[in-house]
């Protein structure tokens, strides 16, 4: 069997999920590719994986959009990002190379991530079994497939109907994240390759370590130093082992500054690892890592920036595994205003309750054992392989 994996400009955040289908492909012996943007080559190679390149819009047009998103209001940025940036550009440009070598190789499945739209449209046109492996939580994702719908009609009649009738992968539990898609098959990883250990750049500290990452996005944005900037502020003035990771765009000598001597900053961790040992996350509220974080029982901390990240910090508030701390200030159109240094008495705050409180742990461990209930990511490539 031929399983081509299908990743838009989301980078290991959209990448991320699709690995572990991809990895259980081959091990059955499945011939595995995985087209997507130029910058992408890296990251689908270190993973082991043919990498087939597509096309990408130009910088000068992602980064207005990608501006937006974490300050204009809901619905804008709804519409930025979900119809001008995948469903319009991105699909645009990937629409060629997609077409070229679904016509060459020949899949028998494709797997996408939900915010790559030219493998769905070459996949509707020509007849290939499609599975979207989410990203984000299922209600959300069923939101800005209708938000993008506009740009995606352009391609043919029905492609918005196929897409949501596609099978739809998630890792979230029912509890935590009900779903419209029709065909929804939950699923967990089930690695079971034992973490690395840190290293100990805390000089045999035993205090509480605490984790913070806002991902791989932020890092290209200009109110990137800002935020982490409010993070170290907000994790500065108590007895823990903090690990911040910035991401490989960020110049964290020259951008961040001096930070204190409990903070060690890296671009990247692998999240396994730090998961293994952390006590508690503090995150912009991405789904990867709030995943991780929970699939881990590790509760968390979330101060969410832009796109999904709201919503996921309100599911992690209600499920009783952490607290948000959102920024309070909007201006009259709802146009929201980034975090700042006002936030970090409530971060503070927020991490310290966390701490203090075993219930947020015991929350979050209960979420991982219902998690780990669900069918593996090999039996769910079974069920969708036909």
């Amino acid at each position: 069997m031929r399983v081509l994996g299908a990743c838009s400009l989301g980078g290991a955040g959209h990448l991320g999920p699709l690995v572990p289908f991809l990895v259980a492909a081959q091990r059955r012996g499945d011939e595995v590719r995985v087209i997507g943007p130029p910058a992408l080559r890296e990251m689908v190679q270190r993973e082991g994986f043919t990498f087939v390149p597509g096309g990408e819009p130009p910088e000068a047009e992602i980064a207005p959009i990608r501006e937006q998103l974490a300050v204009a209001a809901p619905l804008e940025a709804s519409v930025l990002g979900n119809r001008e940036l995948f469903g319009r550009l991105a699909a645009d440009a990937m629409l060629p190379a997609a077409d070229r070598f679904v016509e060459e190789w020949q899949p028998d499945l494709v797997l996408r991530d939900p915010a790559e739209f030219a493998s769905a449209v070459v996949a509707h046109r020509r007849s290939v079994p499609v599975g979207q492996v989410a990203i984000s939580l299922a209600e959300v994702e069923a939101g800005s497939l209708a938000v993008a719908a506009p740009a995606l009609d352009r391609h043919g009649a029905g492609i918005t109907d196929a897409l949501r009738a596609e099978p739809y992968l998630t890792r979230f539990p029912d509890a935590l994240d009900p779903s419209p898609f029709a065909t929804t098959i939950r699923y967990h990883d089930g690695d079971s390759s034992e973490p690395v250990a840190l290293p100990d750049w805390w000089a045999g500290s035993r205090a509480p370590l605490v984790y913070v990452t806002f991902g791989t996005v932020l890092g290209f944005m200009s109110i990137a130093a800002d935020v982490f900037k409010v993070a170290t502020a907000a994790v500065g003035s108590f007895d823990a082992r903090v690990l911040l990771t910035v991401g490989h765009e960020f110049d964290r000598t020259g951008a961040l500054g001096a930070v204190p001597d409990h903070v060690h900053v890296e671009p990247w961790v692998d999240q396994a690892d730090v998961l293994a040992a952390a006590d508690l996350v503090v995150c912009h509220g991405g789904s990867g890592t709030v995943y991780g974080a929970l699939a881990a029982g590790v509760p968390l901390v979330v101060v969410p920036v832009f796109a999904d990240q709201f919503e996921n910090a309100h599911r992690v508030t209600r499920s009783g595994a952490g607290i948000a701390v959102e920024q309070q200030r909007h201006d009259g159109r709802g146009a929201r205003t980034p975090i700042d240094a006002d936030a970090v008495p409530r971060i503070t705050g927020a991490i310290q309750q966390v701490l203090a409180d075993p219930s947020f742990r015991t929350r979050a461990q209960t979420i991982a054992s219902e998690m780990a209930e669900t069918p593996t990511v090999a039996d769910a490539l079974e069920r969708i392989s036909g």
